[in-house]
């Protein structure tokens, strides 16, 4: 029994300061939060948490774990915590607007790939952790050729990425022990 974790960086980092901003009461809810545009921005994701408790304390059974996300540099602290902490970190260029492009894709390859080139479909999990609708697609095409996926998210995870996963796993309750 294996583990595939692939993480959108930006999206669980985000989301993850708007729950930590409602969480102190600097929104009532996450509606509120995302109107006001309300974040704390002294929250900080620990990788080496969000990839023990994915992986369920049991990193042996990471077959991989792969962070993608977008920055200035690969050279980036935040990407060399993350691979010391044991994912692979996949960085790729803003474009000239200085906006995030092809993580969403990037990703999704990565993850279809693996699934169906080295995941054993009867056995192995694979674990999105991310919360966009953007993944409905190719969540629901594995859920449905058989593949066990489970999205680990915040609440505010997308209502229909949700439905089609095999399982959803809610880290509301769990973020002091994901901050930094």
């Amino acid at each position: 029994m294996a583990e595939y974790i692939y993480v959108d960086n930006s999206n669980v980092f985000i989301e993850g300061k708007r729950i930590a901003a409602i969480k102190r009461g600097k929104a009532r809810n996450m509606r509120e939060a995302n109107k006001n545009d309300v974040s704390d921005h002294s929250f900080r994701l620990d990788f080496g948490e969000l990839y023990d408790f994915v992986a369920e304390s049991n990193p042996n059974k990471v077959a991989r774990a792969l962070l993608f996300g977008s920055g200035i540099s690969e050279n980036d602290k935040v990407w060399q915590i993350a691979e010391r902490v044991g994912f692979e970190a996949v960085v790729v260029n803003r474009n000239a607007a200085n906006q995030e492009k092809k993580v969403d894709t990037g990703l999704v390859a990565a993850m279809v790939r693996d699934a169906y080139t080295k995941a054993d479909k009867a056995r192995d999990t694979i674990s999105l952790v991310a919360g966009d609708s953007d993944y409905v697609p190719a969540v629901e095409i594995l859920t449905r050729d058989g593949f066990n996926v489970e999205v680990v998210f915040w609440s505010s995870a997308s209502s229909e990425l949700k439905s089609v996963c095999s399982r959803f796993v809610e880290l509301d309750k769990h973020l002091e022990a994901l901050e930094y």
